[in-house]
Order: structure tokens, then sequence, then C-alpha cells
């Protein structure tokens, strides 16, 4: 059962687990369960995707239950109107806080203003040896993306030489594998912590949080950084 965040009579938000496709997908033929299908199955009636988190994200995902609030929602996305954070876990020690103005290109080539601003939660340094480093450094961050471009927090990240762990495309393939091999862990350290936004039928303030799942939490155990999302 997926766990449900919100609900009423024109929209639905989930807790999507790390690894799970919103939808069919072309590029992932080796899926076969989709947060689509498994929440229609659940509330057994259409439901219909206002936005998209990565398959490897997990967090707040959010669903309309009619055809004229999806296209509200999709508008409000579109116009970079809902206020949307995230949870990451980086490498090395980040700025106390930071914007990221970068441009990302679309695969078209053309390139798309993008922009992040983050601030730092919390830091570890693990007695666990990394290239020519004796220890091992990391960062919790909190991410706020201004705008929503494919993969922008991932390569934003990547872009400040601070890639997110777990990230297979943009990230650190050798701290990838440490985490992998040191700690059985191939979750990628991204999750979609909060949605906020103006209600498309009610006009009301909805704010919607998804706390972090297992893996997620088994990682912030192993760095001390319990307390640091206990209010996030």
């Amino acid at each position: 059962m997926l766990e449900i965040l919100f609900a009423d009579e024109y929209l639905v938000a989930i807790n999507k687990p790390h690894g799970l496709l919103v939808h069919r997908s072309s590029i992932a033929a080796d899926a076969e369960e989709f947060a689509l299908q498994l929440l229609r199955d659940q509330l057994n009636r259409h439901v219909y995707p206002t936005h998209r988190l990565d398959r490897k994200t997990g967090g707040v995902l959010l669903f309309a239950l009619d055809k004229n609030a999806e296209t509200a929602m999709q508008q409000q996305f579109m116009n970079n109107q809902v206020s949307k954070s995230y949870l990451a876990v980086v490498r090395g020690y980040t700025p106390d806080s930071g914007e990221i103005d970068y441009p990302l290109k679309k695969e078209n080539g053309t390139l798309q203003e993008a922009f992040t601003a983050y601030t730092t939660l919390a830091r570890a340094e693990l007695p666990v040896a990394f290239g020519k480093h004796a220890t091992s450094r990391y960062s919790l961050i909190e991410a706020r993306p201004a705008t929503g471009r494919m993969h922008q927090l991932r390569r934003h990240f990547s872009h400040i030489f601070h890639p997110i762990i777990g990230d297979r495309t943009h990230g650190c393939n050798k701290q990838n594998k440490l985490f992998a091999e040191q700690w059985q862990m191939n979750t990628m350290l991204l999750h979609a912590s909060q949605l906020s936004f103006m209600h498309p039928i009610t006009q009301q303030p909805i704010s919607i949080k998804a706390s972090i799942q297992p893996e997620f939490s088994r990682v912030m155990q192993l760095m001390g950084w319990q307390e640091s999302v206990a209010d996030v």
C-alpha cells in the first residue's frame, strides 16, 4: 500500500518510494510496478500525475483526481508557482547556504534558465578512507529549486562539485561504489520533502510533507543526523 499524505475530492499525494517509476516508460522496460497504477488500484479510480519525480527520488508525488484539477496543477508547476523542498546527501562540505544559477540544456540542446537555493543542515566526517583522503566528508542539504528542469538538482549539485550520493548519471561513481560496498546502500539520497501551493479548486493554501524512507533514514543514523531531519 502506498502511503497517502493528503487527499480530498480533487487531489491526492503519496510518499513515493525510491525506485518506483511514476508511470510506464520505454526507457525502463524492466519495471513492473508504477505509482500511477498502484494508486489507481488502491483508490479504485483514475488518477492523473501533475508532475514527475525521478525513479530513484522518493517523497511527495501529487496526483489529480480529475482532468480539470490535473490541468490547473500542471499549470502551477509550469509557472513555478509550487514551492518545492528536497533533502539530499552530497559529497563534501557544502557552504552554509548558497544559490546555483546555472542554465541547463534540454535534449534538443536548448538552454533553459535553472535556479536552486540551498541550505546546509548538517555535516559529517566518517573514518573511512577515500582516495587520497583519510576520511570521507558529507553534507545534508535542503534544496529549494525555483525552476523545474529535468534532473535539475542532480545536475546543479554535480556542477558545484558536490554530487548527490547514489546518483549514477550525474554523480560520483567512486562514492556510489563506496556506499554500496561499505554500507550496502544503492539508493539515490534525494527526497522530495515538501510541496506547498494554492489549491487549484478551493484556493486554500496547501502544504504537504513526506517523511524520509528507510534507506535514507539508515544513512541519517550512519551520519549522526537524526536530529537534523526531525523538524524538516
